[in-house]
């Protein structure tokens, strides 16, 4: 892999990370008879591990010093931790109570709530295209909700906070690996609280459930990780459309599990909802694929003036 290039090598990285935070459905319903908040509790103590771990082989860490004298950023990723928390805690119990579909279409709808967190908090306008897929958006959660019979809230919940998560973490500006030790920091006397609380209660299953699924809860926290990192280094490799591009793997892989392999009901409505969910991304895409082909075509043109003077 040391001779290939750069960009290949990134975008390997990123189908890498979106594949497996695609299968992730597979794996929460592994940690059974745990509850959808022990596991979260877990996933909060044993990220802080792999972290800690993936840092220490790096033996990087000048940044704890600059973070500490940067209290907004301390700050800032206090707050990433708890959108973080809302957003893993609902997809854990998605999956675990067979919601993964609904638990996908919240991934989908993620990149139209981005746009309009730009619209709305960033002061940025829209091109009529971008107006075209949001309005799309928006008709789909409608028909969404009529096949469901209430607002397919783990949706919104999801794409909301993943969303919010992504706005913070940019204003932030740190790495992520860093970034996530600093989080899982925050969330790790909440997490060991409620740990040693079910523990008292005598209701923990760490332990009492057998080695392997002991093992099962503390790789949680690899899962975590491993993702991340591979996330952060197709980040720096390749442009920001192509991972733009490769963010529907995850989604996609997420709803093939909840069709497929847990046989979650689609009736006809509900495919009509998520067809017109995929029209408003495939409108998305072609949008920002030609602004950024654009962008690239003047780019050179403005490289290429000089010398022809």
């Amino acid at each position: 892999m040391s001779d290939m290039p750069e960009s290949r090598r990134g975008v390997l990285y990123g189908i890498a990370a979106y594949s497996m935070w695609g299968l992730f459905p597979l794996y929460w319903p592994l940690l059974k008879p745990s509850s959808a908040l022990e596991i979260l509790a877990h996933r909060m103590a044993w990220s802080l591990v792999a972290v800690v771990a993936i840092l220490a082989v790096r033996r990087h860490w000048s940044w704890i010093r600059e973070i500490a004298r940067t209290p907004r950023k301390i700050g800032l990723l206090a707050l990433a931790a708890l959108i973080i928390t809302v957003n893993w805690g609902v997809y854990i119990y998605a999956v675990n109570t067979g919601h993964v579909v609904e638990s996908a279409l919240g991934y989908f709808i993620n990149p139209l709530v981005s746009v309009l967190f730009g619209v709305f908090l960033l002061k940025e306008r829209l091109r009529p295209l971008q107006w075209a897929a949001v309005g799309l958006g928006a008709a789909a959660v409608v028909v969404l909700t009529l096949d469901y019979g209430r607002l397919p809230w783990i949706a919104m919940v999801l794409a909301a906070s993943f969303g919010t998560y992504g706005l913070v973490k940019k204003t932030a500006q740190v790495g992520a690996a860093e970034s996530m030790a600093v989080e899982t920091l925050v969330l790790l006397l909440p997490a060991l609280g409620y740990l040693g609380y079910l523990t008292q209660q005598g209701t923990g299953t760490f332990g009492s459930a057998g080695a392997g699924h002991a093992l099962l809860l503390a790789g949680a926290g690899v899962i975590t990780a491993v993702p991340l990192i591979c996330f952060s280094a197709a980040a720096i490799r390749v442009p920001l459309t192509t991972i733009g591009l490769l963010q529907y793997i995850a989604p996609v892989l997420q709803f093939l599990c909840g069709v497929f392999v847990a046989h979650e009901v689609m009736p006809p409505s509900r495919w009509a909802g998520f067809a017109i969910v995929w029209l408003a991304l495939s409108v998305f895409t072609y949008d920002s694929l030609r602004t950024a082909r654009a962008a690239q075509a003047a780019r050179r043109a403005e490289r290429l003036e000089p010398a022809a003077a």
